[in-house]
């Protein structure tokens, strides 16, 4: 009986491990073997859950051809595989991708680290900040006084507690985007809203159209429920948005869904003016294509220019009733990671429909978390706490910037006015060569291709503004290392993690 779970096509692994963009040799420096070359792709593939664990390989000859080498080199490449692990074979059932014994699977999205790595580990995977404190202190608190009266029901409210869908609808409007309750519904963090999104509006096969690059748990969710992605290149540095692409992309693919982060896009950081905003509306509606804007960073700006109204308008103010844009919110980013509360604006025959299909999903969102973030909006702690998470995001920001920008000077990058990552071409390294080695060397950062669709941004790395000070410091010297390993050729396990006390 054959072990392997999956089929990966020679085609679509060629194109894999040709978007592995190679350095080129320095004087001195030595080239691997051809087949060595090709074991270490297909390595590299596999660690980074872009080539799944028991996805069956394709033969020899048929990768030797799609790659114009000999079958020679692939079957010394596959041999080596099988010798380190990642790869098992059996006659009559092919070759199928492995890890040794003892290493942790690949994980495909950017799950944060265990509390127990964070040690020897420094973690710039995860985008996300401590507890804005003491105001997740009282916004438990004072969900907890209001809890009683919720206790004697039921719980179970699939479209969210009335007061809190209340809340949301009147902080809209005070956007200048008239807003009902019924346009409302809370979901199980902006992860949740989108997963809802996409199971109404595109089933197996359907084309939605992203960003490209986009947010890599969002693109491997709409992977996991079979949508086909069109990719939209984004324009360079953080101009964001090229319109006359997305019109065409719109008008020829004919996508069912959407999907951009136009206020501080994850990872770039660009942000969308208004007139991008209003054209990206008036295409979608053009095609057919209903459009998902997710604002989880909007209130994220870290300059001073933005006080006092200076955002753009909401991408849903350009279509106030919801017949085009779905809006999705989230206190995920803006507050802490384990709030796990979101939300969807929408038409009310949207929501009504977003809500019925809950039943069948997850039924309903946690009360007492709903009621603590209604807390936070009707007691004005929302705010304070937002104001001290942009603080600390900013410092963060201005530190890991004159980090790299010390340890690494040939790193190319803008800086962002708001939101948590930087987007870094990584001085014509490959993105996931650096992430291998910076395992080794104790800083976890993710490779450009896992916010990109079919290998793209191999040269790129995102580095979110999650630490500041002596760690940014030290996380960035990590990154000189590991950088320094990926220049050297090396393969094998070298320094080992130091551990580090902020």
């Amino acid at each position: 009986m054959a072990q392997w779970t999956s089929a990966m096509g020679a085609a679509q692994l060629a194109r894999l491990l040709n978007s592995q963009q190679e350095r080129p040799a320095g004087p001195g420096t030595r080239r691997p073997p051809a087949y060595r070359a090709l074991a270490d792709g297909i390595r590299l593939l596999v660690l980074e859950g872009r080539v799944p664990v028991a996805a069956r390989l394709p033969a020899e000859r048929e990768l030797a051809l799609a790659l114009s080498v000999s079958r020679t080199t692939v079957a010394a490449a596959y041999e080596a595989l099988r010798a380190e692990g990642f790869l098992e074979s059996r006659r009559g059932a092919g070759s199928w991708t492995a890890v040794p014994a003892g290493n942790p699977l690949p994980a495909r999205g950017l799950e944060p680290l265990p509390p127990e790595a964070l040690g020897s580990v420094i973690d710039l995977g995860c985008a996300s900040l401590p507890a804005p404190e003491p105001w997740l202190t009282r916004a438990v608190q004072g969900a907890l006084e209001e809890l009683p009266p919720y206790a004697h029901t039921h719980g179970d409210y699939p479209a969210g507690l009335p007061a809190l869908r209340a809340m949301i609808a009147e902080r809209y409007t005070s956007r200048g985007i008239p807003t009902m309750p019924e346009q409302i519904m809370v979901t199980t963090g902006a992860m949740g809203a989108i997963d809802a999104i996409c199971h109404l509006f595109a089933g197996r096969g359907e084309r939605i159209a992203v960003e490209s690059p986009s947010y890599a748990n969002i693109l491997q969710l709409m992977r996991e429920a079979g949508a086909r992605l069109v990719p939209v290149a984004m324009a360079e540095g953080l101009t964001g948005w090229d319109l006359d692409r997305w019109r065409q992309v719109l008008r020829e693919a004919a996508p069912r869904l959407a999907y951009v982060v136009a206020d501080f896009h994850n990872p770039t950081g660009a942000l969308a003016d208004e007139d991008q905003r209003r054209r990206l509306v008036d295409a979608a509606r053009s095609a057919g294509t209903v459009l998902v804007a997710d604002e989880t960073m909007s209130e994220l700006w870290l300059d001073e220019e933005y006080r006092d109204g200076g955002m753009p308008r909401p991408v849903c103010g350009f279509d106030p009733a919801g017949s085009t844009v779905i809006t999705v919110g989230s206190a995920s980013k803006a507050f802490w990671a384990g709030m796990r509360i979101g939300w969807v604006r929408a038409a009310p025959d949207v929501i009504r429909s977003l809500v019925a299909a809950r039943a069948y999903a997850d039924l309903g969102t946690p009360v007492l978390e709903q009621l603590a973030v209604n807390w936070l909006f009707s007691t004005g702690g929302w705010e304070q706490a937002v104001d001290l998470r942009r603080e600390q995001a900013r410092e963060n920001r201005d530190a890991l910037v004159a980090a790299v920008r010390r340890e690494l000077p040939g790193w190319e990058f803008e800086v962002p006015r708001g939101g948590l990552t930087l987007w870094v071409r990584a001085g014509g390294l490959s993105g996931s060569r650096l992430a291998e080695m910076g395992e080794r060397v104790g800083v976890r950062v993710p490779s450009g291709p896992r916010f990109g669709v079919d290998g793209a941004f191999e040269g790129y790395v995102r580095l979110p503004f999650t630490v500041g000070g002596a760690v940014a410091d030290e996380a960035a010297a990590r990154l000189a290392a590991a950088a320094r390993l990926v220049e050297s050729g090396a393969t094998g396990s070298s320094e080992a993690p130091r551990t580090f006390v902020a």
